[in-house]
């Protein structure tokens, strides 16, 4: 029974203690962590503003889910279909958005969103937050 409480401890503190690192791994290793962050800041960022995105897109015309998916893709949004739906679901959940099933010619019926009346109003409180955000992010970003 010692001989196992003994063995465990060493093996807990082989598998806690790293290997020391050249300072040449080191800075490697940092760099790519700040590069993941990089990554992930970017996609926090299209995340961010993929709800306004989406409801705009809506804006002038009634859309299905694949027309709206093209339209992000197109715009280098990077989407996925698995982003998309749930982010639908919600939007039509809170109201901001309709569907209606239509008939197509080339498979099955097509779920077209579009926006609720309190969808066109939430959009036009973003379009001046996002006027705001922009003058001000460029303000101080120095990107006129």
């Amino acid at each position: 029974m010692a001989d196992q409480k003994t063995n465990s401890q060493t093996m807990q503190k082989t598998i806690s203690k790293e290997e020391p690192r050249s300072p040449i791994s080191a800075e490697l290793h940092k760099k790519q962590k700040e590069i993941m962050n990089v990554e992930n800041t970017k996609a926090q960022m299209r995340k961010g503003v993929l709800e306004y995105c989406i409801l705009s897109i809506l804006k002038g015309k009634d859309k299905y889910a694949s027309e709206i998916l093209a339209t992000l893709k197109d715009a280098k949004m990077l989407v996925v279909e698995g982003t998309i739906y749930p982010l639908l679901t919600r939007l039509k959940n809170a109201g901001l958005l309709s569907y209606r099933w239509e008939e197509s010619t080339s498979g099955p019926p097509r779920k077209y969103y579009a926006l609720t009346e309190t969808g066109k109003l939430f959009l036009k409180e973003l379009d001046t937050t996002w006027d705001e955000l922009r003058t001000a992010t460029n303000l101080v970003t120095d990107n006129t």
